[in-house]
């Protein structure tokens, strides 16, 4: 890839769905639903570019070509374009949302949501280390005493 580092690091940011989620979501009758259709109908556009994502998501970085970078970028502009053109009220339900998911960003999910890109679960092993590295702190030895007598 001629300029890996950003079209990689912009991809990762662009795309906020893992390749199982959006596997999974591609088999919903929501996602077929939604997209430009070739002329001879069939496939979306952003069906067909989801799986293609998914196969990229499965790739290696040193593995990818220069086509994947080429629709790595494709999947930026979409994601960044259309996020511009939210509509307003709840999006929960709408074709706005569910043609970006096809093309592997859900707009009510955060960042936060990718694991290993500073999830709470990589926060809670971070912290978990720093726990399990850091000195232990001993206690006193408890007495126990006799039922009725005092300490």
């Amino acid at each position: 890839m001629a300029n890996d580092t950003d079209v990689y690091a912009d991809f990762q940011d662009a795309v906020n769905m893992t390749a199982s989620q959006l596997e999974k979501w591609l088999r919903t009758d929501e996602s077929k639903q939604v997209g430009q259709k070739s002329p001879g109908g069939g496939e979306s556009v952003g069906h067909d570019s989801g799986r293609r994502i998914i196969k990229l998501l499965h790739t290696t970085k040193a593995d990818l070509t220069d086509a994947d970078e080429a629709h790595m970028r494709k999947v930026v502009g979409y994601v960044h374009r259309h996020l511009a053109q939210r509509p307003q009220g709840d999006v929960t339900e709408t074709a706005w949302r569910y043609s970006l998911m096809n093309w592997g960003h859900d707009p009510l999910r955060t960042r936060w949501a990718r694991p290993g890109r500073g999830s709470p679960a990589v926060e809670c092993a971070r912290q978990a280390a720093a726990v399990t590295a850091s000195p232990t702190v001993s206690r006193p030895p408890s007495s126990t005493s006799a039922p009725g007598t005092s300490r």
